[in-house]
């Protein structure tokens, strides 16, 4: 490491100002600021020095996904080889998804990151690591047969017009991966719904001998519960019409987006973006207790299939628990008052089941209700703080 940190420091002049590769500036400083830690710190006035920074931050993130990641792409692998009646183990099962995975995140990246570094060097301004996580985040909650087009051009759309557009880093109001997420389910509605975008059904690796299957479902359990009639519904059951518990949908052996199926996985996200304080408790628990209260209103009063499934089914199938976890949570975009991030947090997991039972054709309602409630936080933020103000000055009034 200290031969790469001699070599950066010998062509760095080239990148500065007057350097015959100034116009790279942006995109050196990005490199160096990857590989190491800068060494510039404040010359004056009052700062807080930290060990902390917006890119061990982005790390940590990261390293809490891979749980969900990882066994997103065994899942992969899994409800192929289910599909095909095959038993390749469990390293080859690993390696299918693996590879059916790691495309769209290099897309993610290439695309996302690619219009960072331009918008940074057009700006001349340094390049931010927001983006490390929506680049893993967005493959992580698309279907696994989503064309990489399709996410190359929706990566592009969200980080042109939900975060470049309002300031950047920091400035946007919505998450970005999921609007990137909305943008594909808006403009690209077969590909991002039905019975068979869940399940990779084309071996094109040739790990499984090349063979295809057209004749199963492979709709998701909140797909299943959407149209299913009250009358004729026996529960959910997986692509070879073999019936899943609550337990198939705590581990995520269930058909779903990339990363959104294992609670178990998500949870040890949560341990350690909690531990880490990275993210809000207080906002990861109010989205379920929100969801919670939510599904037990709907179990009193409700006679659809939808309207009765169970809480515990409620928080653990569809991208609830991750939506909780890792989309609510976003320091950016969520509430930043104490208060504020009880009240918006338990909005979050309210309407996510209030979307997912009342709308029949959008199973899945934790990506709306979270984009709902960024618009939202700035506004409860406000309200917490004029409260704060308003019983302050009636205290001092008081004590007149």
């Amino acid at each position: 490491m200290k031969a790469l940190r001699n070599y950066l420091n010998k062509i760095k002049p080239n990148f500065e100002e007057g350097g015959k590769l100034a116009m790279f500036r942006s995109v050196f400083e990005g490199f160096e600021s990857f590989l190491f830690v800068p060494d510039t710190t404040s010359k004056s006035g009052v700062h807080i020095h930290d060990s902390i920074d917006s890119k061990r931050t982005m790390t940590v993130v990261i390293i809490a996904l891979l749980p969900a990641l990882l066994f997103g792409m065994y899942n992969v692998g899994y409800q192929h080889n289910l599909a095909i009646g095959a038993n390749p183990g469990f390293w080859m099962t690993f390696i299918f998804g693996f590879l059916a995975v790691l495309p769209k995140i290099i897309v993610s990246y290439v695309v996302g990151l690619g219009i960072e570094f331009v918008v940074a060097q057009w700006k001349k301004e340094e390049i931010q690591e927001g983006f490390l996580v929506s680049g893993i985040l967005i493959p992580m909650i698309v279907p696994i047969d989503t064309p990489l087009w399709m996410i190359a051009v929706a990566t592009a759309f969200a980080v042109i017009f939900a975060k470049e557009v309002f300031g950047g880093t920091g400035y946007n109001i919505f998450n970005v991966a999921l609007v990137t997420r909305a943008f594909l389910f808006f403009a690209y509605p077969a590909a991002m719904s039905g019975d068979k975008v869940f399940v990779r059904t084309a071996d094109t690796f040739g790990i499984g001998g090349g063979q295809i299957v057209d004749g199963f479902s492979g709709a998701t359990p909140l797909g299943q519960i959407a149209v299913a009639s009250k009358d004729a519904f026996n529960g959910v059951v997986n692509i070879v019409g073999q019936p899943l518990s609550t337990w198939d949908a705590f581990t995520g052996f269930i058909p779903g987006s990339i990363g959104e199926t294992s609670v178990i996985a998500i949870l040890i996200g949560a341990v350690i973006l909690l531990i880490t304080q990275i993210a809000s408790w207080k906002t990861m628990i109010s989205v379920f207790v929100g969801g919670a209260f939510m599904s037990l209103i709907f179990n009193a009063i409700g006679t659809t299939v939808s309207m009765q499934t169970s809480m515990l089914d409620q928080i653990c199938l569809g991208g609830f628990a991750f939506g909780a976890v890792f989309m609510a949570t976003d320091p950016v975009t969520s509430a930043r008052t104490e208060t504020g991030k009880y009240i918006y947090g338990f909005l979050v997991g309210l309407m996510a089941i209030l979307i997912r039972v009342l709308n029949p054709g959008y199973p899945e309602g934790m990506m709306l209700a979270i984009l709902l409630m960024n618009v939202f936080a700035p506004l409860i933020d406000y309200y917490v703080v004029e409260a704060n103000i308003s019983r302050r000055l009636n205290r001092v009034k008081l004590n007149k």
